[in-house]
């Protein structure tokens, strides 16, 4: 798609802007309105250790929980904060022609855009399942998300992997990996060194005020993102949420979460088709992308009687009529089913 057809307010798109504080959110995909007891009061520890700078022992210690939670040797592991940095060091990979699968999340592809490097949309029709052979043998970058947002789409690792090719670099999305119980497309534990991992703590934990992440990939690969950032890229926080998330215990406490998210998100399929919505399924995030007849009517009459959805149409292939909706639990959806069974017309 030739760049000035592009929009970047659209790539630039968040969910956060769709939600107004006091509003019922279904818009924003974090998950909880704050972090766990437990993590809070291990963060809350720290702050008397604000006054100097990070250590080099603090941040091998996040490196070295982040391995171990995947398997990985300390050198596969490049912390972040957050994966929308993930996204912006992308350029320095110095791609001649970056393939972007669509409909995903935009930022990687603005990203990629705003650094000037030449970007095609390989743009995936309902039910939005992947053929690596759509993908231009001459794109040196491949991005996708999995599950991939907002379609709630978990393409097979097999899939993955045959997007490979001599030369290029495929990096995978998992920002809603650990919502899949036993993630089981994941490729995080597998060491390729062709394809780079880019996960979030950011939905599971309720951190996005803390912008935590990280990338997993062959050693060389992370040299070349990591080559140029400032002196104490991540602070004494986020290293510390990266330790502590990465436990066992917390690993086996958002296994339970993602379990119950799926028994949630059956549910609240159920419910949403009841009320004549095209619900996208088979889903596996913690997110639903709906169809409706005059969506964006929808979306305003929710917004006015305080309950937000995110708008859908900033995802490339989608239109005005598609919205997506955080899982939540089923006193939140019986807000949002009352509200949509009084939009006016609606039998």
């Amino acid at each position: 798609m030739p760049s000035d057809t592009v929009d970047p307010a659209l790539l630039r798109h968040h969910g956060d802007v769709d939600a107004c504080p006091g509003m019922l959110d279904f818009a924003v995909n974090v998950q909880g309105s704050e972090p766990p007891s437990w993590l809070r009061e291990r963060l809350a520890a720290r702050l008397t250790d604000l006054a100097r700078y990070p250590s080099a022992a603090e941040d091998l210690a996040a490196r070295t929980a982040v391995a171990a939670r995947h398997g990985r040797r300390r050198d596969e592991v490049l912390l972040l904060a957050g994966a929308a940095e993930g996204f912006a060091l992308l350029p320095k990979l110095a791609p001649r022609l970056a393939a972007v699968v669509h409909p995903s999340f935009t930022e990687p592809e603005l990203a990629l855009r705003q650094a000037d490097v030449p970007v095609t949309r390989v743009l995936l029709e309902p039910p939005y399942t992947l053929d690596p052979l759509a993908v231009p043998d001459e794109a040196d970058l491949v991005v996708l998300g999995n599950p991939t947002n907002p379609t709630s789409v978990l393409h097979p690792a097999e899939t993955l992997r045959a997007l490979r090719r001599p030369g290029r670099i495929v990096v995978v999305d998992e920002a809603f990996a650990d919502a899949v119980p036993g993630e089981p497309e994941s490729l995080a534990t597998t060491a390729t060194p062709d394809i780079l991992v880019l996960r979030s703590l950011t939905k599971t934990w309720a951190l996005a005020g803390l912008r935590c992440g990280y990338f997993l990939g062959a050693p060389d690969l992370l040299a070349r993102l990591d080559h140029g950032r400032p002196h104490w890229p991540l602070g004494i926080l986020q290293l510390e949420a990266m330790a502590a998330t990465a436990s066992p215990s917390a690993v086996a406490e958002s296994e339970r979460h993602a379990t119950v998210l799926a028994t949630l998100r059956a549910t609240m399929i159920e419910r949403l088709t009841a009320l004549g919505i095209d619900v996208h399924t088979p889903a596996h995030g913690p997110f639903l992308l709906l169809r409706v007849a005059d969506g964006e009517v929808l979306r305003k009459y929710l917004a006015d009687h305080g309950i937000a959805v995110r708008r859908a149409d900033t995802f490339p292939g989608l239109g005005p009529d598609h919205m997506r909706v955080a899982v939540r639990d089923n006193a939140a959806v019986d807000r949002l089913c009352a509200a949509i069974r009084t939009v006016p017309g609606s039998d």
